[in-house]
This record gives C-alpha cells, sequence and structure tokens, in this order.
C-alpha cells in the first residue's frame, strides 16, 4: 500500500508500531547501560590501591599509577553510560509524549526521523565509549588483582586477552549492527 493509499487511521497504527519499536530499542540500550554501570562500581570496588597481587612477587603488585588509571577509566566510563541513558531516555519520554494524545486524533505527532536517528547514534555511541573506558578499567583491575601485564603473569595475560577479544568482537558486532539497521 502507497502511503497516500493510507487512511488517518492506518498511518496511527503504522506510527505507533514504529514507535513502539523505537522506545523498546531505547528501553533495551537503558538496561544494558544500568547493568555496564553495576560493573563499574564492581571494579572500583574490588580493586583497591597498594593491594598484593595474586602473582606474589612485589615487583609485580601494581602501584599508584594503575589504581589512578583504574579510577580515570571507571569514571570516564560511568560518564559515557549515563550520557547513553540520559540521551534514551529522552528520546523515550519525547516518543511517549508526541504520541500520547487523543487515539481519535486524525493525525499523530510528527516525529523527525533525522532527530530521532541522531540522538539513537549518540546513545550508541555513549554505549560504546562507556564499554571501551570499562575494559580499560577492568585490564587495570586484573593487573592489581593479578600482577602487571610487563611481569609476564600468564594468569594476566590470559584474562586481558580473553576480555579484549570477547568485547572487541562484540562491539565490531554491535556497532555493525547499528550502521546495519541505519542504512534501512
Amino acid at each position: 500500500m502507497e502511503p497516500s493509499d493510507q487512511s488517518p487511521k492506518d498511518c496511527n497504527r503504522s506510527s505507533q508500531t514504529t514507535t513502539d519499536i523505537h522506545v523498546t530499542a531505547l528501553d533495551g540500550l537503558v538496561n544494558v547501560n544500568s547493568l555496564f554501570t553495576i560493573a563499574v562500581f564492581v571494579g572500583l570496588s574490588v580493586a583497591a590501591p597498594g593491594e598484593r597481587s595474586l602473582e606474589g612477587k612485589s615487583a609485580c603488585d601494581a602501584g599508584i599509577q594503575v589504581a589512578e588509571n583504574l579510577l580515570v577509566f571507571e569514571v570516564v566510563a560511568f560518564s559515557s553510560f549515563l550520557f547513553s541513558s540520559l540521551v534514551a531516555q529522552g528520546l523515550k519520554l519525547a516518543l511517549n509524549l508526541l504520541n500520547s494524545k487523543n487515539v481519535d486524533d486524525a493525525f499523530r505527532a510528527h516525529i523527525n526521523i533525522k532527530v530521532l536517528r541522531f540522538g539513537m547514534l549518540l546513545s550508541a555511541c555513549g554505549s560504546v565509549l562507556g564499554c571501551i573506558f570499562l575494559v580499560l578499567s577492568m585490564v587495570n583491575v586484573i593487573q592489581i588483582r593479578l600482577g602487571l601485564l610487563s611481569c609476564g603473569s600468564q594468569a594476566t595475560a590470559r584474562a586481558v586477552a580473553t576480555l579484549v577479544i570477547l568485547v572487541s568482537t562484540a562491539l565490531v558486532l554491535y556497532i555493525s549492527t547499528v550502521f546495519y539497521s541505519f542504512k534501512q
């Protein structure tokens, strides 16, 4: 059916379905960001400066610089997830308020799809940036708990390699999916 052939009632139904899909996608993004935000605070609570590594060699213990980097990366990750969630929540609020008019109205509120997509892209970028800094902070947590990477600890190297490979693969898939969905 051509868009011009649709009755106002059909347009409302189509607009509502599209709105529901966008709101559901934004809900998912906010929920994932919430889980990652919890991980930020867990990372901060697990690693304390001056803590001895499980490696057992004092030369492999992380210094104050690693603890400082951990704190900076955790704050940037938290800020990125908060930014992403606030943008997504703002978009959800706008979608819900614009389309909360009386169902009998001939036309729904017009939602500028370019603004919506830009906001969703900003939110996705905030999540990706948060993930990158969360990985960097987790590398520092691993170094504090298991020993510095420079010491050649097998446990540290395996943990960091697993973390980096899995998260970077997931981020590539996520970014690809976001760009694919914007081309449709």
